[in-house]
């Protein structure tokens, strides 16, 4: 058995985790147990420890999403009765703050990292904060199907923005509104979608703020839809807005790519590891709405440009296939399963 421990919350409405994606690409070949899909943060914290210690001999491997802020716990304790129990674990980096992390419990992070089987980090932004700090990282970035993802090239782009992300305050989902007003000056028809669910009331602040702008019906909220449902509703718009304030190797910026959409995000974390600014994506500084104006007026004005760009962020991302990186990840998992066998059901 090979136990996954992460945030399993999409059945609460909230977006799908990475541990939600990578089960059931590797249940395909191996067997997994996967927690904790509790609502409350310390509930999944007890269901996480007591799945590893009820299971602690038939399991051969322990993977966590392991997290920077809060949910840097779930790794913490799962490391620690990992280490007691003699269980091979593999920490995987989720979070954009970890260089924070790093710095604020360099003794906490040294018992989980330097004692793991492996460490893995989807982005080469953590990795490089990681191997400074003297810890062996391994790269798999995310993955996405890209053959689900249909490329729509747009010859001309309007300001038609979509947005895609949980509302969340590191999200910086009201900079998104900023952005809307100050186009609207100068474009009428401007308008925004946001998807995504509320994850700690930044939504009400959206619609209040819309509303104090006089700009709600230039704005659409779907809250959270099936990847299939939002990304059929991406033909209608024309440019993807990234405002994150945080953040690592979003899935959705690498989707957005995938589908065609010119992306201008802000240039934080991991980001400027994943758009080459001006090559695949814009790269503008965070909590600026003024810069993001600016960028999306080029693409507007610049048919040729957004071509070239879109071009090749559809090519870049075609590298973080599914059916390429699941090669990575069977290298990463095959030492510690001695036979396939062992671990299907």
């Amino acid at each position: 058995m090979i136990l996954y421990a992460g945030n399993i919350l999409s059945s609460h409405g909230f977006t799908p985790t990475f541990i939600e994606l990578l089960t059931p690409k590797l249940s395909e070949y191996y067997y997994i147990k996967s927690v904790s899909n509790k609502k409350k943060q310390s509930l999944r914290m007890w269901d996480m420890i007591r799945t590893l210690i009820k299971n602690k001999n038939e399991i051969k491997l322990v993977l966590v999403d392991s997290y920077s802020l809060k949910a840097f716990w779930y790794t913490y304790a799962i490391a620690r009765i990992c280490i007691g129990y003699k269980i091979p674990y593999i920490p995987i980096l989720r979070g954009g703050s970890y260089p924070d992390r790093l710095k604020q419990s360099p003794g906490l992070c040294k018992i989980i990292f330097s004692n793991s089987a492996k460490n893995i980090s989807p982005s080469l932004y953590l990795k490089k904060f990681f191997k400074d700090e003297g810890f062996e990282v391994e790269y798999i970035p995310n993955f996405i199907p890209v053959k689900d993802y249909e490329f729509k090239e747009r010859k001309q782009v309007y300001a038609k923005l979509l947005w895609v992300r949980s509302f969340d305050r590191t999200y910086n989902p009201l900079l998104a509104i900023e952005i809307l007003k100050k186009l609207k000056l100068k474009y009428s028809d401007a308008t925004l979608c946001m998807v995504g669910p509320d994850k700690d009331e930044t939504l009400q602040k959206v619609i209040d703020k819309a509303k104090e702008y006089g700009i709600s019906n230039s704005l659409k909220l779907t809250g959270m839809l099936s990847k299939k449902a939002w990304t059929k509703l991406s033909e209608d718009y024309d440019i993807f807005i990234n405002t994150t304030d945080f953040d690592n190797h979003p899935v959705s910026v690498i989707e957005g790519m995938a589908l065609g959409l010119p992306v201008v995000s802000t240039n934080v974390g991991g980001i400027p590891y994943l758009i080459d600014s001006g090559v695949n994506g814009i790269l503008v500084p965070p909590d600026d709405a003024d810069k993001f104006v600016e960028q999306i007026e080029n693409l507007i004005s610049d048919n040729e440009l957004v071509k070239s760009i879109t071009s090749k962020a559809r090519k870049q991302v075609e590298a973080f296939d599914w059916e390429l990186l699941k090669r990575k990840w069977f290298s990463v998992i095959d030492p510690f399963v001695k036979d396939k066998r062992e671990c299907r059901s």
